[in-house]
């Protein structure tokens, strides 16, 4: 019997739906992400957005997973001054409202829900593999003492980030990006 997520319908509306919201979102952002914009931009009706996505949240969740991780890719040298671009890049699309709603949403609901938490441990797995390898790789280059191990020195170095942005709701401005990095280790 096939149930709905087998029909060719389903599958075409819920990949028409992805498409459009990720055209959205490279666009013109993360407030771009609405049930209506989206059910325009993929020429279906609304209701048929909200079926698949209920909320707000979760179809921007969904447009964000779609969209290759920009963040800690390809590490420069020095890896201090790439780390502090990298971190402060970072630091400001937390700023953003929606931003901060997606990271908020995606930690709590991977609490309760296994996909969300697959897609919670796929993004926090790969920010931490990309951190980890640049700071191995400059530790090893002489460039760094780290404090901490490479992989907890990540945690340590995105975490007030995201407590910043999600918890006290407020900004993390450059020269706390500049401490944060200086703590991570002694840097030559």
């Amino acid at each position: 019997m096939e149930t709905p997520r087998d029909d060719p319908r389903f599958l075409r509306s819920r990949e028409a739906i992805g498409g459009a919201a990720r055209a959205l979102l490279l666009a013109h952002g993360p407030g771009a992400i609405t049930h209506a914009r989206v059910a325009e931009h993929a020429g279906i009706a609304r209701a048929t957005v909200y079926r698949h996505w209920p909320r707000t949240d979760q179809l921007l969740a969904e447009a964000m997973a779609t969209v290759p991780m920009p963040f800690f890719d390809a590490p420069g040298t020095p890896t201090r001054d790439w780390l502090v671009r990298e971190l402060t890049a970072l630091a400001r699309q937390l700023d953003l409202h929606d931003v901060r709603v997606v990271a908020t949403t995606l930690a709590n609901a991977a609490l309760w829900e296994e996909h969300m938490d697959a897609r919670r441990a796929g993004f926090a797995d790969l920010l931490t593999a990309r951190l980890t390898e640049a700071l191995e790789a400059a530790q090893a280059r002489g460039e760094v003492e780290l404090h901490a191990a490479p992989r907890d020195a990540a945690a340590l170095a995105v975490g007030p980030l995201y407590y910043r942005a999600t918890i006290e709701r407020g900004t993390t401005d450059d020269a706390t990006v500049a401490a944060l990095v200086d703590h991570l280790g002694r840097w030559s």
